[in-house]
């Protein structure tokens, strides 16, 4: 698989690594050569991975492309959250003692470039790190404590940071590295026992309600779960179950997404997992990938300050623009004008550097299929409330929404049911609501949403009880497949 670097500006960049092409992030985003490629090794070492900056992109779209990006969107973000970093290296903490105790200093820094630092008395613990951490350029930061060492921080370092007398050192690890051929592998804690369900009972706009939630722990005491159900506060509790159900609305730069995290560091079934929630929750990401594996979806672009002009030439008016990261009808625009296009992107470019422009495709009813494990298990259709082309309408002095209508599976189209599946499969094999118009006969994805809305009198419909004891199935045989005792009824 060839290697691939990805920098922000090709011409100052200080490393040549033989053999290694060094390309722009605007290009690999756009240009089709690399879009097109089905397999690379992108190093992804821009100078800055902020949440939707150029950098996040590129690991983000390598993942939809098939490529294999370092670091990946998890690893940058257990990277931006201090307390997940400190919490996986916690089993380090013997090494930690072990390499650091000569040190009469208060303060140690530790350089890692490719897994490897200067002073090979270090290179045990660097390449630790560097398989906890998965990001080319690290740099660790160390307090001494009394006796003992603490990790006090760890961030991804550009180019610019390296000290010109470690140039040839880094050249000789990333020589090494590629050589191998492979990626590190990342290792996993112990996990215990229980389910946690996570909420916040001040959410607006939850994705399950009060009966809902009510039947999903009397599905989950059916399945010999005792659930307990948990919110924010209680992050360093995790470790104490054995399954972890989100259903609080998710995001990457959000606590759902740590908790995801540290659910997955201690080895514990959940739902929805970490990636599920990266991938799922931003649009361009999505529309790469459907793309790619040639999933219908509306005319669509994904557009940045370079080509914004494209959106009205090859979309039409009138059109929709998504920021990457919108739900709830949030962050979704319809615009008919240049006039009023050109007000959005200003708008939206103000947050993000990439966002969706997709062709206005209007219908009655959104058809939303609920999947898991791979599955379709319930059906609705979701209408446009009155007068609007969403299916929730928040201009007014008051929200209003369409009516939700279930259905049973056998009367769903089957060309919905088998686009809904094989965009869902993409993602993974969590908990997934896949919107689709179907217009002319063929279905078109409008989205994947991870934690989709389940909620009594309405997704239930149809399948009544039996759609919260399908989750808890699933949960009960990921459990007990991860304890070795497959085959004993749940």
């Amino acid at each position: 698989m060839p290697n691939l670097i990805v920098v922000n500006q090709p011409n100052k960049w200080p490393f040549h690594i033989p053999g290694v092409p060094v390309v722009s992030a605007r290009d690999y985003l756009t240009d089709p050569r690399f879009s097109d490629s089905r397999s690379l090794k992108v190093f992804n070492l821009c100078k800055s991975y902020r949440y939707q900056s150029m950098g996040y992109y590129v690991s983000l779209l390598a993942t939809a492309r098939g490529h294999k990006p370092l670091p990946t969107v998890t690893t940058i973000q257990d990277l931006r959250t201090p307390s997940i970093a400190r919490f996986m290296a916690e089993e380090l903490d013997e090494l930690v003692q072990r390499s650091l105790r000569a040190l009469k200093s208060a303060t140690f820094t530790l350089s890692i470039y490719f897994g490897h630092n200067t002073a090979k008395r270090y290179d045990e613990l660097s390449r630790r790190l560097f398989h906890m951490f998965q990001a080319p350029l690290l740099r660790a930061e160390f307090a001494a404590a009394g006796d003992a060492w603490r990790l006090t921080g760890i961030r991804a370092i550009s180019a610019n940071d390296i000290p010109a007398p470690h140039h040839e050192f880094v050249i000789e690890s990333a020589q090494a590295f590629f050589e191998l051929n492979r990626f590190p592998a990342r290792r996993a804690s112990r996990a215990q026992f229980d389910m946690a369900i996570l909420v916040n009972e001040t959410e607006e706009l939850p994705p399950s309600n009060k009966g809902a939630l009510r039947k999903f722990a009397e599905a989950g005491k059916r399945h010999r779960f005792a659930v307990e159900f948990i919110d924010r506060s209680d992050y360093d509790r995790v470790a104490e179950f054995d399954a972890l159900f989100i259903r609080e609305t998710t995001q990457v730069n959000h606590h759902t997404y740590r908790f995801a995290r540290r659910a997955m560091a201690n080895n514990l079934v959940a739902i929805d997992d970490a990636d599920s929630i990266a991938r799922c929750t931003n649009k361009v990401y999505l529309t790469e990938l459907l793309t790619r594996h040639r999933i219908p979806i509306p005319r669509t672009l994904i557009a940045h300050r370079n080509n914004r002009e494209r959106i009205a030439e090859e979309i039409g008016y009138p059109c929709i623009l998504k920021l990457p990261d919108s739900a709830f009808s949030q962050g979704v625009y319809k615009v008919s004008t240049d006039d009023e296009l050109d007000a959005r992107l200003e708008q939206i470019f103000s947050k993000s550097d990439l966002l969706v422009a997709q062709e206005f495709m209007p219908t009655d009813f959104d058809w939303r299929i609920g999947l898991i494990d791979g599955a379709p298990f319930f059906a609705c259709k979701y209408f446009m409330a009155k007068q609007h082309w969403q299916i929730r309408d928040a201009n007014g002095d008051k929200e209003r929404y369409g009516d939700v209508e279930a259905v049973a599976l056998a009367d769903v189209p089957r060309a919905v049911l088998k686009t809904a599946g094989a965009a869902g499969r993409l993602i993974g094999n969590g908990l997934y609501g896949v919107d689709i118009k179907f217009v002319r006969g063929r279905a078109h994805v409008i989205e994947v949403n991870d934690n989709p809305s389940i909620d009594a009198g309405y997704e239930d419909g149809i399948v009544k009880n039996a759609l919260y004891d399908r989750i808890m199935a699933v949960f009960a045989d990921r459990v007990k497949r991860q304890k070795g005792i497959a085959g004993e009824r749940a």
